[in-house]
């Protein structure tokens, strides 16, 4: 379908103008554009914070811990010497037992902080969930008024016919999710082929469907 993204010389961008009928859907596109930039950093910020609970208070995260404190004690050991060789001091054995008892005390109260950390990261992991979600609903809403109502006009298309129609202004991850939410409610439904991209952090989600997204076939159930 080349006319469909060209057409006369013009490009995407020249085609969506004509589409509008008023301003008004030019700025829902571009609100649509805010709020996917918005979306995607709350889901890299959710994706990020829940690969830290899960390094830091995962199942094996005791063993991460000591691990953690071991390399201290190795650092710690490695400054001292250093600081003794350019200040040229020699400190006595009873200051470098004090020292390192004062860092397994830090590291034993970190530990008993432990699950207040741990409540702690997860209050942040549902306020960026929570956030991530509102603005996807946010999106949703303008793409009733914009993207869902070109893709019924213009079904059956490809993913990537969509992509290449918004001169990659959009995510391909982007545009799945939200033309997910119209096959659920029941108004788009697959062709042959479906990505379920949705389990994947976006990046991931994004490269499986650069591989795929030509064959991922939106048609109209309306």
């Amino acid at each position: 379908m080349p006319g469909f993204f060209k057409t006369d010389g013009l490009n995407a961008n020249d085609i969506n103008e004509k589409y509008f009928d008023n301003d008004q859907r030019i700025e829902l596109y571009e609100q649509l554009k805010q709020r996917e930039q918005a979306w995607w950093q709350a889901r890299q910020q959710l994706t990020l914070l829940k690969e830290r609970q899960m390094f830091w208070f995962g199942e094996n995260s005791f063993m991460m811990w000591l691990l953690w404190q071991l390399v201290t004690y190795v650092v710690v050991a490695m400054v001292l010497m250093l600081l003794s060789k350019l200040l040229d001091i020699s400190l006595p054995l009873w200051q470098y037992i004090t020292i390192f008892v004062i860092h397994t005390l830090i590291f034993v109260i970190m530990l008993g902080f432990k699950g207040r950390f741990t409540t702690l990261l997860e209050r942040k992991i549902n306020q960026a969930d929570l956030s991530s979600e509102e603005t996807l609903n946010e999106m949703t809403i303008l793409a009733v008024d914009s993207l869902y109502r070109d893709v019924h006009a213009k079904a059956p298309i490809s993913l990537k016919e969509i992509y290449r129609y918004y001169d990659a202004q959009f995510r391909l991850a982007s545009l799945h999710r939200l033309l997910q939410k119209e096959v659920d409610a029941g108004r788009l439904t697959y062709g042959d082929q479906k990505v379920d991209a949705g389990i994947l952090p976006l990046e991931l989600a994004d490269d499986a469907l650069k591989e795929h997204a030509r064959g991922v076939i939106y048609k109209s159930l309306i």
